[in-house]
């Protein structure tokens, strides 16, 4: 018992106790980490759902072009070059339907257009000799990789045909060159081109018909989102401007303020998902060549509007002093141009078509006007400190462009609903109805 009590207090007190102390601060800390990933990785699926239906299409697809290899009539036919279609889905399967659909398309139609000019480059540099062959070969392929590599620097091709011009590239450079020591190089165009086809159409159907991620969908929520954030900011901007910021209120605007900044940050998405969606079919009240564009064309206007609130949010932060009359004109035109941007938000994401002129509209314009005139009143007094006044001024001219700006965003949105044939607001009267029937066939299903 004493010999045990002694190895017990040798293991705490001395150099075993320091390797147990070590041991045990080892795994606590291995503890910690995997609690944190576990957190992070169910933040991550509970912040889109989508994900993880994605991965498992992405291991169902894989799944599938293997069998390549595990049947042997397959593999006898494909042979190694089986992988190319295995190859193909690691690099063509996207999140979204568009995204799938346009790389599995690049590099289609890349491999065919690749291997026909390769297998005519082979023939060409054959029929020479055996002398003028590798020195044409290298020459073709040289020729090709430079003027491959410049056309990918045009914008267009850059945005939509990049992925497609790399493996024009690629796949060029290995029939041309592999024609010099096969001499099955039909063979090899025609296996590689068909396990690519293969692998291609496997991402594509399954991307399309399993649960499919439609980005022209999180374009046009995207777009609708931003205006709502913007118009809810310039909303609450509008009542926190009559009244001295408190640390609640605090709290509140940076709340505001975060929605503003990803106003903000949203162009290079718009501009992806709008890429993406060029290539997706019809679906849904997507229809085919649905006015893509125009949908950037709102969001640059947003961003526009986004910039100038963020300057007015600048200087109204400062409590620049001002008559309170001219503080209540400029709450007033704050909120009646957040409630605009929310109506057009709204008509937007429910796909139906804007009342036209917006009901805000009008009201902003008189409004600035009066802001305007009372503003000269104030220039034109004697004892008028105009330290004072310039800061006012300032923010009154920020917010006659921000109401412009609103009324542009208005147009565009009513351009985008003509276009893509948005259906007619209901009247309340109509809306009611609706929503009453809903009511009783929820009641009928319980």
């Amino acid at each position: 018992m004493q010999n045990a009590l002694a190895v017990l207090s040798y293991m705490i007190n001395g150099n075993g106790g320091s390797k147990y102390r070590e041991s045990k601060h080892f795994l606590s800390g291995l503890k910690a980490k995997i609690a944190e990933i576990a957190r992070q990785t169910k933040k991550v699926a509970m912040d889109d759902p989508r994900r993880l239906i994605h991965s498992l299409k992405a291991g169902l697809a894989l799944t599938l072009v293997s069998l390549f290899y595990y049947f042997q009539p397959l593999y006898t036919s494909f042979g190694v070059s089986a992988m190319w279609a295995v190859m193909t889905v690691v690099v063509v399967f996207e999140f979204s339907v568009g995204a799938t659909l346009g790389k599995g398309l690049n590099r289609g139609l890349a491999t065919l257009a690749a291997g026909a000019l390769g297998l005519g480059a082979n023939h060409l540099a054959s029929v020479s000799g055996k002398t003028w062959e590798p020195i044409l070969i290298r020459l073709f392929v040289f020729l090709q990789a430079v003027a491959s590599t410049f056309i990918r620097f045009f914008p267009t091709v850059k945005a939509r045909y990049d992925y497609g011009m790399l493996i024009f590239i690629l796949t060029f450079s290995l029939i041309s060159i592999s024609g010099l020591r096969s001499d099955q190089i039909l063979e090899l165009a025609h296996k590689r081109l068909s396990t690519v086809l293969i692998g291609a159409s496997t991402c594509v159907i399954i991307s399309i018909f399993v649960y499919p991620v439609w980005a022209g969908e999180d374009l046009h929520k995207l777009v609708a989102q931003n205006l709502e954030k913007l118009g809810g900011f310039l909303e609450g901007f509008g009542d926190e401007y009559l009244r001295t910021f408190d640390q609640e209120s605090e709290n509140g605007r940076t709340s505001s303020l975060v929605g503003l900044n990803s106003v903000l940050d949203s162009k290079s998405k718009e501009e992806t998902l709008a890429n993406f969606a060029r290539w997706e079919p019809g679906h849904g009240q997507f229809m085919y060549r649905h006015p893509w564009k125009q949908y950037l064309k709102i969001a640059n206007l947003t961003r526009q509007c986004a910039c100038r609130v963020d300057a007015l949010n600048a200087y109204l932060s400062s409590k620049t002093p001002a008559s309170q009359e001219i503080q209540c004109m400029i709450a007033g035109m704050s909120r009646g141009s957040g409630k605009a941007l929310k109506e057009v938000s709204w008509a937007m994401t429910r796909m139906r078509r804007p009342p036209s002129p917006n009901p805000h509209i009008p009201n902003l314009k008189i409004a600035s006007k009066n802001l305007n005139s009372l503003l000269k009143s104030d220039f034109c007094q004697e004892h008028t400190n105009l330290f004072q006044v310039i800061p006012v001024a300032t923010v009154a001219a920020l917010l006659n462009d921000t109401v412009t700006s609103v009324e542009n965003i208005a147009d565009a949105v009513n351009e985008l609903s003509s276009l893509a044939n948005f259906k007619p607001t209901e009247s309340s009267e109509e809306e009611a109805e609706s929503a009453n029937r809903r009511k009783i066939h929820m009641l009928l299903l319980q």
